[in-house]
Formats: C-alpha cells, sequence, structure tokens
C-alpha cells in the first residue's frame, strides 16, 4: 500500500483533499485508526473526572472525531460521485460498523449523564445564545437517540440502527445497479423527433460505455427525460419508461421491495421504543412542521387543486393524441412528449430553441454572478487543487479579498455516479479555535454537450443545488453542530429553492441567457413566450411530487406495519388520494433514494413543498424592496438564513428576515395554481 495521505497533513490548497493520492484501500486502516481514536476521545470525556461544564463536554465533544470526520465526508463523496466495486465492498463493510460506533456514543450513560447535568442547570452557566442552542442541540440528539432507554430496548435500539444503516446502504446500490445495468443502443433510425442536442446527449452515451450503436439512452433523468419528450417512436419511450420507472422494483439481486418493507418495519418499532406512535411522528418532531398532520395539512391544501389542474391538462393532451390521429389513451410515458407538442402548440414554445440559450459554461457564471451581487463574493477557478474525476473543477471564493471557502463543481452524469444532483462537503466551516473555511461541493447529472446545454429545468437545478452550497460556504457560526445546512430537513431547502428566483431576473437572463452559436441574448420575444409558459404543465410537476410526498408519509405514519407488501400499499396510497393513472410518481418506492437510501428525507420529502412555501414568501421580500438584489434585503438573507446555520429557532430565523411569517399565497401564485 501506497503511504496513507489520510495519515498526514494535507498542504495542498486551502487543506483539500489530496485526491490524486487516494485511493480504495486507504480507507480501512483510516477508518480503523478513526473509530479507534475518537472512541477513546469519547471515554476520556464521558470519564472526566472533573465536574461537567460547556468546554470539558460540549466543546470536547465537538473537537473529538476529527479524523473520523475527515475520511467520512471524502469516502461519502466518493461512494456518490464516484464509486467503484472497491469502494462499494467498503461502503457495505463499514455501513454497522459506523451506526454501532454511534449508537455506542449516544448510549453512552455516563457522557449524557454530563450532558444532562449540564441542560438541568443551564440558566446558571453564563452562555451565550450560541452555547445554549448547540447545548440544547446536543442533548436532543442524544435523548431522540435513545439515551433515555434502559435494558433491553438499549440494545434492541442499537440493533436497529445497524440494520438499517446496512438496509440503507443495499437500497442505493441497488439502485445504482439498475441504472448500470440498463442501457438502450439506438440506430439513427430511432431518433425521429429528438432534436441535435438529444443526438448528442446520446451519442455521448454510446461512447462513453464503449457500446456497438451510435447512440444510446439510460435510465439517467438527463438521458431519459429529453427521450421521453421528444421521441416519436412510442414503443421506445415505452421501454425506457418503463425500465426508468422499475429501477430498483426487477425480481432477483438489486429488488429493493424486501428492503423498503423492512426498513419501514424497523424505523415504526424504533420510533415506539422512543415512545412515538410512528416514525413520522419520531421524524417531524424535531422539524418546523412539528406533526405529520400539519406536513400532511399542507400538502392536501396544495393537492386540490394542483390535481384539479393536471385533470385539465390530461384532457387537453388526450385531445392531441386524437389530433395526431390515434386512438390510445394516454399513458405516463406519453405525457411528455405531447405536453412538450401542446406547450409549441399554445406558446409556440419549443424545448430545443430554449437549450442554447442555457449553455452549462453560462448557467455556472450566473450562479456564480448572483452570489456576488448578493453576497459580495468573488470566483476564481483553481487548476492547481487535486480532484477525483477529470470532469471535476474547482474555485477559489473570496470576499473583499478574504479566503472564505473552495467549491468543487461535479456536473456531468456518468456511470459510476449515482442519479440526482446534491450539496455536501469535504470540511465545514466552524469557529473554535480560529476560523475554518468550508470546503464544499456541488453534484448534478447534466449531459456532456460540445457544448453542455440545458434545459430550464436543469438550469433551476443549477442554481437550487448552488443555493445549498451558498448555506453552507457563508456559514458563520462557532461550532460544527449548527453549522451551514446541520439545521432542520423542512428548513434546509430554503436557501436552496430561494436562489432559483434569482435565474428568472430579466437582468440575468440577458447577460447569461446567450445563444451558444451566436452568443446573442434571447430575443425579447422568446422570453416573453417563455415567461409566459412558465407554468405550463405545472398540475403535472406538482402532482408528481405530492404523490412521492403523501405516499412517503403514508409509509411513515404506520405505527403497527407488520408485512407490507410494498407494490400495492404504494398503490393503495395513490388510489386514495385520487391520483391521475397517467402521471407517475417523481420517485416511485423502490427506487426513492431520498427515503429508503438513508435516513436523510424518510418522512420529510414533504419538506421541499414546506420549504417552498417559505422561499415563495420570502423572494416577495425582493419585489416588495423594488428590487431584486435590494443590499438591505439581501443583507438580513446573509445574517438569518445563509450564514446563521441552526444558530436560532427556525421560525424566528425567518421572522428576522421577513419581519412576519410566512404565507402560502405566494407558492399558489407561483405555481399557477391559485385560480385553480
Amino acid at each position: 500500500m501506497t503511504q496513507n495521505p489520510f495519515f498526514e497533513d494535507w498542504n495542498t490548497p486551502s487543506g483539500a483533499p489530496p485526491f490524486d493520492r487516494i485511493e480504495p484501500e486507504h480507507f480501512k486502516p483510516v477508518y480503523e485508526r478513526a473509530l479507534t481514536e475518537h472512541a477513546g476521545e469519547i471515554a476520556a470525556i464521558a470519564d472526566n473526572p472533573a465536574p461537567p461544564d460547556f468546554a470539558n463536554t460540549i466543546v470536547a465533544l465537538e473537537k473529538s472525531g476529527r479524523l473520523l470526520m475527515r475520511v467520512e465526508l471524502v469516502f461519502g463523496n466518493l461512494a456518490g460521485a464516484h464509486t467503484n466495486d472497491a469502494l462499494q465492498a467498503i461502503e457495505r463493510d463499514m455501513a454497522p460498523l459506523l451506526s454501532r460506533h454511534w449508537n455506542e456514543i449516544h448510549l453512552n450513560a455516563a457522557l449524557f449523564r454530563r450532558i444532562d447535568d449540564l441542560f438541568a442547570r443551564c440558566e446558571t452557566l453564563a452562555l451565550d445564545a450560541e452555547e445554549l442552542r448547540v447545548l440544547e442541540r446536543y442533548r436532543l440528539d442524544f435523548v431522540r437517540s435513545g439515551a433515555n432507554l434502559k435494558g433491553g430496548e438499549r440494545t434492541r435500539f442499537g440493533e436497529i440502527g445497524e440494520r438499517l444503516a446496512s438496509l440503507g446502504t443495499n437500497f442505493a446500490q441497488n439502485v445504482l445497479a439498475d441504472e448500470q445495468g440498463f442501457i438502450l443502443g439506438l440506430n439513427e433510425n430511432d431518433l425521429d423527433g429528438l432534436p441535435q442536442f438529444a443526438r448528442e446527449v446520446a451519442a455521448e452515451i454510446a461512447r462513453e460505455r464503449g457500446l456497438d450503436a451510435p447512440f444510446a439512452v439510460t435510465t439517467s433523468r438527463s438521458s431519459a427525460e429529453p427521450f421521453l419528450q421528444f421521441a416519436d417512436r412510442r414503443d421506445l419511450r415505452e421501454r425506457i419508461f418503463r425500465a426508468w420507472s422499475s429501477r430498483g422494483d426487477n425480481e432477483g439481486a438489486h429488488d429493493n421491495k424486501p428492503i423498503v418493507a423492512e426498513t419501514v418495519k424497523l424505523r415504526a418499532e424504533r420510533a415506539q421504543l422512543l415512545g412515538y406512535a410512528s416514525f413520522a411522528d419520531y421524524k417531524l418532531a424535531d422539524s418546523m412542521a412539528e406533526t405529520p398532520n400539519n406536513a400532511r395539512m399542507l400538502l392536501e391544501e396544495v393537492w386540490i387543486p394542483a390535481r384539479a389542474r393536471a385533470l385539465e391538462e390530461r384532457d387537453a393532451l388526450q385531445a392531441m393524441v386524437a389530433q395526431d390521429g390515434n386512438n390510445f389513451p394516454l399513458a405516463a410515458w406519453d405525457w411528455r412528449y405531447y405536453a412538450e407538442k401542446l406547450r409549441k402548440q399554445r406558446y409556440d414554445l419549443d424545448e430545443a430553441e430554449i437549450m442554447p440559450y442555457f449553455q452549462l459554461e453560462n448557467m455556472i457564471a450566473a450562479a456564480l454572478d448572483t452570489a456576488h451581487r448578493l453576497f459580495g463574493l468573488d470566483f476564481a477557478e483553481r487548476k492547481d487543487i487535486p480532484v477525483y474525476h477529470p470532469d471535476v473543477r474547482v474555485w477559489d471564493v473570496t470576499r473583499g479579498g478574504e479566503h472564505v471557502a473552495l467549491f468543487f463543481g461535479d456536473y456531468f452524469a456518468r456511470a459510476s455516479k449515482r442519479g440526482g444532483a446534491w450539496m455536501s462537503s469535504f470540511r465545514d466551516q466552524e469557529n473554535i479555535d480560529g476560523f475554518v473555511t468550508p470546503i464544499i461541493v456541488n453534484v448534478c447529472n447534466f449531459p456532456k454537450g460540445s457544448p453542455a446545454l440545458l434545459n430550464f429545468d436543469e438550469a433551476k437545478t443549477l442554481f437550487h443545488e448552488f443555493g445549498h452550497a451558498l448555506h453552507g460556504m457563508l456559514s458563520r457560526v462557532r461550532f460544527p453542530r449548527i453549522a451551514g445546512t446541520n439545521v432542520a430537513r423542512d428548513f434546509v431547502e430554503l436557501p436552496s429553492q430561494l436562489f432559483e428566483h434569482w435565474l428568472e431576473e430579466p437582468s440575468v437572463l440577458e447577460r447569461f441567457a446567450r445563444h451558444a452559436q451566436t452568443s446573442k441574448p434571447m430575443p425579447k420575444a422568446l422570453l416573453d413566450k417563455l415567461n409566459a409558459a412558465r407554468n405550463f404543465n405545472q398540475g403535472f410537476s406538482t402532482v408528481e411530487f405530492l404523490g412521492s410526498a403523501l405516499v412517503d408519509l403514508d409509509f411513515h405514519a404506520l405505527e403497527n406495519p407488520g408485512k407490507i407488501d410494498v407494490a400495492q400499499f404504494e398503490k393503495t396510497s395513490l388510489e386514495h388520494i385520487g391520483m391521475p393513472d397517467e402521471i407517475a410518481m417523481r420517485h416511485r418506492s423502490p427506487h426513492f433514494q431520498h427515503i429508503f437510501g438513508g435516513d436523510g428525507y424518510s418522512a420529510g420529502y414533504y419538506s421541499y413543498m414546506w420549504s417552498e412555501v417559505l422561499d415563495a414568501d420570502g423572494f416577495c421580500a425582493f419585489k416588495e424592496a423594488g428590487d431584486a438584489f435590494d443590499p438591505a434585503t439581501a443583507k438580513r438573507l446573509h445574517d438569518y438564513i445563509y450564514s446563521a446555520g441552526g444558530l436560532r429557532d427556525y421560525a424566528l430565523a425567518y421572522r428576522l428576515f421577513r419581519g412576519r411569517d410566512p404565507k402560502i399565497d405566494a407558492l399558489l401564485e407561483g405555481r399557477g395554481l391559485n385560480a385553480a
């Protein structure tokens, strides 16, 4: 084995991971040492003979486990963005060990006594607001992780955690295996209807996979959706759609339905050990929504107008089918195709006409410039920092000449990357013993091209993930526990979804939405058509999201799950809300990685809609100021939302920014559902 870089100081620029030296064989040795070191640090804190105080208990906890955090952040990012067989084997081995490690910490009775003692005396400790917040969060973390359990319940709680960790890892790897395993080779005569950009993407996929065919389509969203949107061949659309929607739902080694059933049952049991009626009750108790009923009330309030609009859209698309001389009933694999036809008919707007104005390079520049105009950030691309794949780019982020962060951007789809888009970090911000700047990464799955072109939704995804990145980069707190995106699940999407609004600002589009060949800005007539069609097909997009969110809540509201037939449960849940047959869930249960590929969004997929109430209402603050870049409004946004992490109660943070509580009106208006 080469010398292990994890056992050295990283003398790279800004302490970036030395990816040019990191190999899969380095991870197990460093995990072993890191777990041992962290266990020793925890024992020293728990067994400290000195009476507990904030410094020797909470600050000591915040400083512990540094080597473990270093390897976890690097490995976790590689496992999602550029994995291989060796990394997947390590991931499977480590998942239960890591769960056991954290379980032993949270169930350490001596350690919890120290934290509980501090919490009981908090009013006498002369803590500032941030210290008090961190103490409260630590105590709640331990209580929600079983610290008050006794005897056999403690043991069972730990067993469940280990099993769930393994199940989540297996679920995610099964989805990736199905995505890697399906590729449809195509010839020229299979591409009727596809515009040039989609043909180039299909050709690039065939080249990357080494396929003996000139073109190919996969179940990656960036590949499947353009084909479903434009391909004239209905039989091929159906084949792609069925493969796309059945990831994780095929009999055999990669069947995720048993994993879903066991996960739901174990989560319910874990919640009941803690005294909650269901896992949804447990999960939402530490959220802005507070209860599943509150979350469901919001979703159902939007569901009624969204479903009504979707049924209107369905009837209009069925008429388009007849207009084409066909008599088949509209199916899920037809929706995007006929919606594109209808949009062109109603608004004289063609996706292929729009995309040349949304070059990936220009959209990256637009996001960076927006961050500069709002928050004074400057970005300089670095070529001297090691990366884990040639496609990855790095920017040095400064403000007023002072280093703020490093930002990694990994934008293109590839077989070694799981689907979707996300933000994570290689180092989080803190200021315990001096200011530590964050190292943030955005991972997306955009199609390659020359140049790479995005549709409008993909451009919004880029802005969305960069909003998350800003949340991490702008963090200005002392303690890692509340830094950056370490906030409630239904608050974490506010900075990301809010940032999407600037993509639609005329000044941003005028400067950056420029044609790939001519470099000319988008003509006003085309921009007007784009704005006029902004809420087109909004019933569909809202319903496909809400279907997923409500099924998620239904699974996790079960109090005694018993034996679950996953397919039937999903079907019954959708029938209960009247899900139109022609619209599929955005994420079907067997590949719903948000909720079954880990604990992240479990019983929490609703949070995108919850945060949309906040972001739609929040952007109105800029509208009311008469300037999308109003300095005073931007400063409040920076101070109370983007830089504050989990420093204060989330509802209070929003009120400090907005001056009042949010209203749902802006969400309904923004989706064009207020008159439905």
